[in-house]
């Protein structure tokens, strides 16, 4: 098993171009999977108006979705393992598709939670398949960068989904911009099929069983590493921060300080935004930076200190918008070092797995947050929820310093 320290390379330096491009591609994957996290909660408030739904019962929408990504990503890593990273991706990408087209079509409450589940479904494999692929394709050398890249392009996606539903709803009507997002995931699909080349995974060699131990406790014995599950805690409580900001922000902003929809949608635009050039940024520190976990705790204190004077009320309108993009950045930049964390911690044939497990963590949070904090919104509770959301992000950097001294003793050993 590789050292949890260290990071051996997997392959000789290939020319740029040739990284550059799987890198570009796996982006453009990992930018839709990210667009697809908001397909149904820039609608919030639409959903309200047309069906009269609660803060908790939109809630419970992203609680679908992300439970349904979470068990599916978990078991995605072993097919990854077993089989490749190529063909779990075109699925997945089709199956966003076919979201997109039933969103369109939803007449009501239980229509919006069978197309929450089916786009679960299709967010389920985009990690571990993007990180086989990037970790396998791209020389050791580029690897902080593609990491950077990865997450960038995630951000992007993110920032491109209000713009897209704000401009085609109100141009088309909502239907209609969902059925313009199936034919946007119908184009990258079509793309990454002509490229295909480039995303061809090989199914590493595992090493072999310890005697006595059986075939399925060989496939799950990276769960008995402490690091992975110090991983694991870190993406759920930061990613409940994110879920926060994500389903919740607009409507906080128009609680608040009476801001316009449009406005407040272009706020988590710039949020997202400015999360992407701080994985940018991140990208060079990950790639000098021995000691990871102190670059993302950094960052996560950081953007915990933000998010809390956004929800102390100390701030105008203006202002705060200006200070939850910039928190943006802050969380941005500890982007690719976590990623490196993880990338640490993966035995030799066992990537995906435990990209599939660690990254769970995230649909977990993502699942746990909008039922908590949605409660909160129900009884006016606006500031109160943004100052929790600071509160769990000041939890993950326990999670992220506990990764750091865990990583420190496997090296020891």
């Amino acid at each position: 098993m590789t050292s949890a320290g260290s990071i051996a390379p997997s392959q000789p330096t290939v020319p740029l171009r040739q990284d550059a491009t799987v890198i570009a591609l796996v982006g453009l994957a990992h930018a839709a999977s990210h667009f697809g996290h908001l397909l149904l909660p820039l609608l919030f408030p639409v959903f309200m108006q047309e069906f009269g739904l609660s803060y908790s019962q939109l809630g419970l929408l992203m609680t679908v979705f992300f439970v349904v990504s979470g068990v599916g990503q978990a078991g995605a890593g072993f097919v990854v393992d077993r089989l490749g990273a190529r063909p779990l991706l075109f699925g997945a990408l089709g199956i966003f598709a076919a979201a997109c087209v039933a969103a369109s079509q939803v007449a009501g409450y239980s229509g919006l939670l069978a197309v929450a589940a089916l786009a679960g479904l299709g967010n389920a494999t985009f990690h571990p398949v993007d990180f086989t692929i990037l970790n396998q394709r791209v020389s050791s050398a580029r690897l902080g960068h593609a990491f950077s890249a990865h997450g960038l392009t995630g951000n992007l996606g993110w920032a491109a989904a209000p713009v897209f539903f704000a401009g085609l709803g109100a141009w088309l009507g909502w239907r209609n911009a969902y059925l313009a997002a199936a034919l946007l995931y119908a184009g990258v699909l079509a793309l990454l099929v002509v490229q295909r080349a480039h995303l061809h995974t090989e199914v590493e060699a595992r090493p072999a069983a310890t005697p006595g131990q059986t075939p399925a406790e060989h496939d799950l014995a990276f769960m008995k590493l402490p690091v992975v599950w110090w991983c694991f805690g870190f993406f759920l409580l930061s990613t409940m921060t994110l879920a926060v900001v994500q389903g919740f922000a607009v409507s906080i902003l128009q609680a608040l300080h009476g801001v316009r929809f449009e406005t407040a949608t272009l706020t988590l635009t710039a949020y997202m935004l400015c999360g992407a050039l701080g994985m940018l940024v991140g990208g060079f520190i990950s790639a000098r930076s021995v000691h990871s976990d102190r670059v993302v705790a950094q960052a996560m204190a950081a953007g915990a200190v933000l998010l809390a004077l956004c929800g102390s009320g100390w701030l105008g309108a203006t202002a705060t918008m200006v200070v939850l993009a910039i928190t943006g950045f802050a969380i941005g930049i500890g982007g690719p070092s976590r990623d490196m964390m993880i990338k640490r911690a993966a035995p030799k044939g066992a990537t995906g797995r435990v990209y599939g497990l660690v990254y769970s963590g995230l649909d977990i949070g993502f699942a746990i947050s909008p039922v908590l904090f949605g409660a909160f919104m129900d009884r006016g509770w606006f500031g109160a929820t943004l100052l929790g959301a600071a509160l769990v992000l000041l939890l993950s950097v326990v999670a992220a310093l506990g990764v750091g001294q865990r990583t420190g003793a496997v090296q020891g050993g």
